[in-house]
């Protein structure tokens, strides 16, 4: 079943802060708070665990602000996302402004599947996180600009990347789904590919991932995506790992 909340919060910077590094529990977390007309959001981003499964996160600089397509004139706010292309929802495999060249998924399948071959991983290991490819990729990511390697995440330096983006953004969009209770947003991180027995399994889905999208004034945008080291990409039409 998708994910029942998911859809996309609007609005301005507020605030930044991050959990005691030596003092988190499952999940190292930064903390966005977004002001919005009815008062101000909460978005919780993953960006660490010391649980050992590992964590990559993703920067897509320079985007026209027009592939957000009507969300741009959509008020600040919570605005509820249905799972598909025409609702203006995400997805890390089939938003065309977030995809790689077309060589380097292939290389990245052919150097997990290699790997796998050789170590003989159990299911649901993390052996899904930036490989060979990824490395290769940001060394010409210096000469090309539509290379977009995924990073192994410390925590730190997911939210590094993200920090002075937010803080010098007109407007921002984060995709996730709402907090059950409160104004907020979590799930703001590829939600789909986990593996079979995993307790996200049933929640997996297409066009229902969590991004934060960073406007400048210029109306130039930037994406900071996060996965786990366990998701699969490529995945079918459920979501689900190929």
């Amino acid at each position: 079943m998708p994910l029942p909340r998911y859809g996309v919060a609007i609005g301005t910077f507020h605030d930044f802060g991050r959990d005691p590094r030596h003092e988190y529990g499952e999940w190292y977390h930064g903390h966005l708070v977004m002001g919005v007309p009815t008062g101000l959001w909460e978005a919780a981003l993953d960006v660490d665990s010391p649980s050992g499964v590992g964590v990559a996160y993703r920067l897509v600089p320079g985007l026209d602000g027009t592939v957000l397509g009507a969300l741009r004139a959509l008020p600040d706010g919570f605005h509820p996302l249905s799972p598909d292309p025409g609702s203006g929802a995400l997805d890390y495999q089939r938003s065309p402004f977030l995809q790689d060249p077309p060589w380097l998924p292939p290389l990245r399948l052919l150097v997990r599947r290699a790997a796998e071959f050789l170590l003989h991983p159990p299911p649901g290991a993390p052996v899904c996180g930036p490989n060979l490819a990824d490395r290769l990729a940001a060394l010409l990511a210096h000469l090309r600009r539509d290379i977009h390697p995924w990073v192994a995440s410390d925590g730190d330096n997911a939210l590094d990347v993200l920090e002075p983006r937010l803080r010098s953004a007109s407007r921002l969009y984060v995709f996730g789904q709402s907090f059950a209770d409160g104004p907020g947003v979590h799930d703001v991180h590829l939600n789909q590919g986990d593996p079979v027995g995993s307790q996200w399994w049933d929640t997996d889905g297409a066009w229902q991932d969590g991004a934060v999208l960073c406007e400048r004034a210029d109306g130039r945008l930037t994406a900071w995506q996060i996965r786990f080291n366990t998701q699969r990409l490529p995945t079918d039409d459920q979501g689900h790992p190929r």
